[in-house]
C-alpha cells in the first residue's frame, strides 16, 4: 500500500456515487424484508426447492460439506470477520490522523450487529428443519448473520484499501479474497441447510447497504470538516 502523508486526506468515491448505490441497495433490501415477513408464497417455494436441493447434496457429499464446516465456523465466522475489523481500527488509531476514521468503522460493525440481531428478532423466521442435519445453528434465520458480518467486514476494508490507494496487486488480491469470502460464507449456509436462500440475499444486500451508509455519511462529515 502506497503510503499517505500524515496531514494528507484520503481518498474518497464520489458522494453522487454513493448515495445512487445506496438506492439501488435499498429498495431491494426493503422488498425483500417485506416479501420474507409477508411469507410470500413463491419466494417460500423457491426458498424450500433451492433448499432441498443442497441439502440433498450436502449429505451425499460429506467430505465437501466438512469443507464448508470449517470455513463457515472458522474462516468466514462473525468472531473472525469481528477480528479483521479490530486489526484495521488499530491500525487506523495507530494512525493519529485517522482516529475518527477508525472510530466510524467500529461503530459501522457494532450498528451492523445491532441491525442484524434487531431484525432476526423482529422478523423471527424460522431455520430449515431437516431430518437428517449436517449442521446447525441458533436464533432466527432472516437475515444471515454469517452473510451479513462478512459483507460489511469485506466492505470495510476495501473502502479503506481505495480511501489510502492501496497498489494494483494488494487492491486485487483483497478484490478477490473479499469476494471470494462474502460468496462462498453465503453459499456454505445454504448448503448446509442453516438458512434460507434469501436469508443469505438479505445478508448480501444489508451488509452493503451497511457499508455505502458508513461511506456516505462519513464523506459528509469529512466534507464538513474541512470546509
Amino acid at each position: 500500500m502506497h503510503p499517505v502523508a500524515v496531514d494528507s486526506p484520503p481518498r474518497s468515491p464520489g458522494t453522487r456515487t454513493v448515495v445512487r448505490t445506496a438506492g439501488a441497495l435499498a429498495l431491494p433490501s426493503v422488498l425483500l424484508l417485506l416479501l420474507v415477513t409477508a411469507s410470500w408464497q413463491p419466494l417460500m417455494s423457491l426458498d424450500g426447492d433451492i433448499a432441498r436441493t443442497t441439502h440433498g447434496w450436502a449429505v451425499d457429499e460429506p467430505g465437501v460439506t466438512q469443507v464448508f464446516r470449517i470455513l463457515t465456523d472458522w474462516v468466514w465466522d462473525p468472531l473472525t470477520m469481528r477480528v479483521i475489523a479490530a486489526v484495521a481500527v488499530v491500525w487506523l488509531v495507530w494512525r493519529r490522523s485517522a482516529r475518527m476514521l477508525a472510530l466510524w468503522v467500529a461503530v459501522t460493525c457494532a450498528l451492523g450487529t445491532l441491525v442484524q440481531q434487531g431484525m432476526k428478532a423482529a422478523v423471527g423466521r424460522e431455520r430449515p428443519v431437516w431430518p437428517d442435519p449436517v449442521d446447525s445453528a441458533h436464533y432466527a434465520a432472516f437475515p444471515s448473520g454469517h452473510a451479513m458480518t462478512a459483507t460489511v467486514v469485506c466492505g470495510l476494508v476495501l473502502w479503506l484499501l481505495h480511501l489510502y490507494g492501496a497498489g494494483r496487486v494488494l487492491w486485487r488480491t483483497a478484490v478477490t479474497v473479499s469476494v471470494v469470502s462474502v460468496v462462498g460464507v453465503g453459499l456454505s449456509r445454504i448448503w448446509l441447510g442453516v438458512h434460507w436462500p434469501s436469508d443469505v440475499l438479505g445478508g448480501w444486500l444489508l451488509g452493503a447497504l451497511t457499508v455505502v451508509l458508513a461511506m456516505w455519511s462519513y464523506e459528509k462529515w469529512h466534507g464538513a470538516w474541512r470546509s
